[in-house]
């Protein structure tokens, strides 16, 4: 390709999981990748513990904020290569007709703003939620893209969904 491959988070609350994954593929990408996030409701701002886990892992904070999928949906947007839904809830919602048809796949991660306890409890779920999607998206970056026909690809990216998040290796 002539240019990154533009791929799209999901979340309903664009708050915490969707915002940590554009983080960390901005940074694991290498340029081969842009990332973006959004949300089918979203919440207004990023979580406070999601950007209190990116600043500890030494993560730009500076282009989070929670947005609507449908920016990414109007004329104009960035063309998507990858849409991976990251809760249960955008999976199971009907999604905009995405430019270009791009690959999709269900990447879910339970929610660590659901978490109820002590700010310790809370931050162990965000920073699991870190090392999951962090699993997962080291798995994506290291595919063989250009290589991989369609079919093999979605195949792929169908799997790491189903990453055992204590390895890499699919479950």
């Amino acid at each position: 390709m002539d240019r990154p491959y533009n791929v799209l988070f999901l979340c309903t609350g664009n708050s915490a999981r969707s915002i940590i994954a554009e983080a960390i593929l901005m940074r694991a990408g290498l340029g081969k990748f842009k990332a973006f996030s959004a949300g089918s409701q979203p919440k207004g701002e990023p979580h406070p513990f999601a950007l209190q886990i990116l600043k500890t892992m030494n993560h730009d904070t500076s282009f989070a904020r929670s947005k609507s999928w449908d920016e990414f949906a109007e004329e104009g947007a960035p063309e998507m290569d990858f849409v991976f839904t990251v809760c249960d809830s955008a999976a199971a919602e009907t999604c905009p007709m995405w430019p270009g048809q791009p690959m999709t796949a269900h990447w879910g991660v339970p929610d660590p703003a659901a978490v109820e306890g002590t700010d310790a409890e809370v931050h162990f779920a965000f920073a699991d939620t870190y090392r999951m999607m962090s699993n997962r998206i080291s798995v994506f970056v290291n595919l063989p893209l250009a290589s991989l026909d369609k079919l093999a690809l979605q195949k792929r990216l169908a799997e790491i969904g189903t990453t055992n998040d204590a390895s890499t290796e699919p479950a």
